[in-house]
């Protein structure tokens, strides 16, 4: 698969991704918040689950693809030996710390949902959100050549 391809899927997984929790953290949660409805947060996250999570598999196989295309191999991850190296590795490190995030919310914050732990979850929301926002910025250097640290 071309290049380009692979790129415009990763970047239409990333609008509905960064996209989905930019509304869910900047729209839906300070209402959440204010009201003390997990309710609320329930509903979005129903409807926003069934796009969320295909958007960030495809962004996984896209990036992992175009990874391998850049000739950044898995035994090379986590190196940070040349700038470009350095991006994708950070961007994987992001998805990690994001999978941390999900499983700390699926298991132990969502299951017992309720207004006194809405702050918890609105932790977890926030750092899932700005989390993808850096997989933005991280992502935009790699175009031009990387990060050097």
């Amino acid at each position: 698969m071309s290049h380009h391809l692979l790129l415009i899927f990763h970047l239409l997984g990333a609008c509905i991704w960064v996209g989905g929790h930019l509304v869910l953290a900047i729209g839906i949660l300070p209402e959440v918040l204010k009201k003390k409805d997990p309710e609320i947060l329930l509903n979005f996250e129903r409807k926003y689950e069934k796009i969320g999570i295909p958007a960030l598999l495809v962004m996984v196989i896209t990036g992992v693809w175009m990874s391998y295309q850049f000739g950044v191999k898995f035994q090379d991850w986590f190196h940070y030996s040349n700038p470009l190296e350095t991006a994708i590795s950070i961007k994987l490190l992001f998805l990690l710390i994001t999978v941390m995030f999900a499983i700390s919310a699926n298991f132990f914050v969502l299951p017992k949902l309720s207004p006194k732990s809405l702050p918890l979850m609105a932790f977890h929301i926030i750092c899932v959100t700005l989390l993808g926002v850096g997989f933005l910025l991280v992502g935009s250097f790699i175009r031009f050549g990387g990060i050097s640290l």
